[in-house]
């Protein structure tokens, strides 16, 4: 018989382990020599020890789950309850008990910190439904589509929450999306519905004065264009495309009518002169204008000029072109700043800007190219024409890469 302070063997082979509730059979042994008997069922105890130490070490150290941890517990309390080892079967029940504590510790600690993960990703998504539905209400439409666009990734990096809590606040998110798209839409819509009607209004006008062109009747006629010409200043700007080519043919067929007016009127020759040196000091006062950093007050102020212009009459005709030309540039540039304002509220609008500044810059150097051939032709009337059609192109070409500076190009 052989023994030691945690199990014995008797005279028959069978292995004994101490326990608080007395002695407990662990198994036969046949094989060897009591001693054998014993050193083999306490390298299976020490065998359950080292097992115990690395789930304590898991379930400190790693992410292990506390349902593959009970399990593993549990799996090893089996193993201790079936007394197959000779040990300290009772310190061992205490580690796993001990172990079952920090589980049930962790468990609770990680159902809170999902507790917080969840309330602060409820509060994000709430955060950016309410900034979303703020947006839905703005007229700022590149600006706010864009942070719109910025939302919708910033919710794709947040956390689920419960499918009826996330679907709710989704569905309002989304709302507000389409809400606002629906909006800009109908906004854009608008403004070419109006574009539209603009271009039909200003073809009539265009026929109006067209056919107007060859009167003699010149008092009624004169008023009748003054009046053609209020009308086209009321109608708002047509498409991009179109309202170049109307304006040329409008102000060339007032062009017909008032040249033979003049021819006729040879006599109004010193009161033209007078208006062409009004004229010149208003076209002066106009230019002042430019560069455009107020678009209202410049608005403002070139209307007031204008109306003062429309007032004077006309100037001898081969002084108008120049005259006018340098009233026509300040006005385009205008128009251009109010194009530049309606580009900031329309992204889709960048291509058309690039577009035209292409062809404004091409314009620019073949007119560049022409006065360098007419000057060394010799051919000084046509250069200085088209220098004064330079400067005029170049103020429209300096407007439109403006534009493009506004679109960050």
């Amino acid at each position: 018989m052989s023994s030691d302070p945690w199990g014995r063997v008797d005279e028959t082979g069978t292995v004994y382990v101490r326990t608080a509730d007395g002695e407990q059979v662990v198994g036969s042994w046949q094989a060897g020599s009591p001693e054998e008997a014993l050193a083999y069922f306490e390298r299976k105890y020490e065998g359950l020890v080292v097992e115990i130490g690395l789930l304590e070490k898991r379930v400190q150290t790693t992410d292990l789950s506390a349902k593959d941890a009970q399990i593993a517990i549990d799996h090893l309390r089996e193993q201790v309850d079936a007394h197959h080892a000779v040990g300290d079967l009772a310190a061992l029940r205490a580690r796993l008990d001990k172990l079952v504590e920090n589980v049930d510790k962790r468990r609770e600690e990680r159902r809170a910190q999902r507790a917080r993960q969840s309330d602060e990703a409820r509060k994000a998504k709430e955060a950016l439904v309410a900034e979303a539905e703020d947006l839905a209400r703005s007229d700022q439409w590149r600006v706010a589509g864009e942070r719109l666009r910025a939302l919708v990734d910033t919710w794709k990096g947040l956390p689920r929450l419960d499918r009826k809590s996330d679907d709710e606040l989704w569905h309002r998110f989304s709302h507000a999306r389409s809400a606002f798209s629906k909006r800009r839409k109908a906004h854009f819509a608008q403004l070419d519905a109006q574009r539209e009607e603009a271009r039909r209004t200003k073809e009539r006008l265009v026929a109006e004065a067209e056919e107007l062109s060859g009167s003699t009747d010149w008092g009624p006629t004169a008023a009748r264009y003054r009046e053609l010409m209020a009308d086209w200043k009321a109608a708002g700007r047509a498409q991009r495309e179109h309202e170049d080519d109307l304006w040329n043919r409008f102000r060339g067929a007032q062009d017909i009518f008032f040249a033979a007016r003049s021819s006729v009127f040879a006599e109004r020759d010193a009161e033209q002169a007078e208006n062409l040196k009004l004229k010149e000091e208003l076209a002066q006062e106009a230019e002042k204008l430019l560069p455009v950093t107020d678009l209202k007050a410049a608005r403002a102020a070139f209307r007031s000029i204008n109306e003062r212009w429309e007032s004077i009459g006309h100037v001898p005709r081969d002084a108008r072109p120049k005259v006018e030309g340098r009233m026509h540039t300040v006005e385009r540039a205008i128009q251009e700043a109010e194009e530049a304002e309606w580009r900031r509220t329309n992204p889709e609008a960048r291509a058309r800007a690039e577009g035209l500044t292409g062809q404004l810059q091409a314009a620019v150097d073949k007119l560049r190219t022409q006065i360098e051939q007419a000057r060394a032709q010799g051919n000084t009337s046509r250069a200085d024409k088209l220098e004064r059609e330079l400067e005029g192109r170049q103020a429209l070409l300096d407007q439109a890469l403006k534009g493009l500076q506004e679109f960050g190009g």
